[in-house]
């Protein structure tokens, strides 16, 4: 019974860990979208996104509010954007998004995870010109026709856009990202996104395998251990 209990314990702790990352980075999210564009999501669509996305991952009304009232406070923090470019294991190629407050520490702990796993990190666009920026919007449907001809009339660049298992999924550039989305909620009442995201597609696979497939793991581990990290992207294909 007391090693259960411990288990439960270690359990209970991973989670609250893995919780309080998520609304570290929410928090750190919405604070640089409330400073650089303004605290009223009416008037900012990046912060309404993120506010948005926030609650979808169940992150509670104290941790965006706290985040919004320190982004009026005019003081705090300067977050910048970093993003890091290599190769993983496998050869798998990997495009990490950061915000930072000090870029030094932060190229120093990714630099870390990059060398402690047999991997190289790259220059800037190294492999970022193997994935395709989009935006991805996902949610509830059937007539892929009606959606693209509405996204048309707001002269909205589709890259891609289909119909499956009741769902309709649409591609656009990632600049294309707000235009595309306030099309769709103006022109479809109480819209629900199932997805909606930017990210980096690959346009191929690297496979991953035998003891590449552990040391890969402990990669995507490490980075997700890294406070200043927001975002993975990467183009492995993991088999046993």
């Amino acid at each position: 019974m007391g090693r259960a209990y411990q288990n439960r314990k270690e359990s209970m702790a991973k989670t609250s860990d893995a919780k309080a990352k998520v609304y570290s980075k929410y928090g750190r999210a919405i604070y640089v979208c409330a400073k650089s564009g303004g605290s009223d999501p009416e008037g900012n669509l990046a912060l309404r996104s993120m506010i948005d996305k926030a609650k979808k991952n169940q992150v509670p009304s104290h941790v965006i509010q706290k985040a919004l009232d320190k982004a009026k406070g005019g003081g705090g923090e300067d977050f910048i954007a970093t993003r890091y470019e290599g190769f993983g294991p496998g050869n798998c190629m990997v495009i990490i998004d950061c915000l930072t407050d000090n870029p030094n520490r932060t190229f120093g702990d990714v630099r870390i995870c990059f060398t402690k796993t047999k991997s190289k990190i790259g220059t800037q666009g190294s492999v970022s010109h193997m994935f395709n920026h989009c935006a991805i919007l996902v949610f509830t449907g059937n007539d892929e026709e009606v959606v693209l001809e509405t996204l048309m009339m707001e002269n909205v660049d589709v890259t891609d856009i289909e119909a499956k298992n009741g769902k309709i999924s649409v591609l656009v550039p990632h600049t294309e990202y707000f235009k595309a989305k306030q099309a769709l909620s103006e022109a479809f009442e109480k819209l629900q996104f199932d997805v909606d995201e930017i990210q980096f597609i690959p346009q191929t696979t690297t496979p991953v395998t035998g003891d590449d497939v552990k040391m890969f793991e402990r990669f995507m581990d490490m980075l997700n251990d890294c406070d200043d990290v927001q975002h993975i992207y990467h183009n492995a294909d993991i088999s046993s």
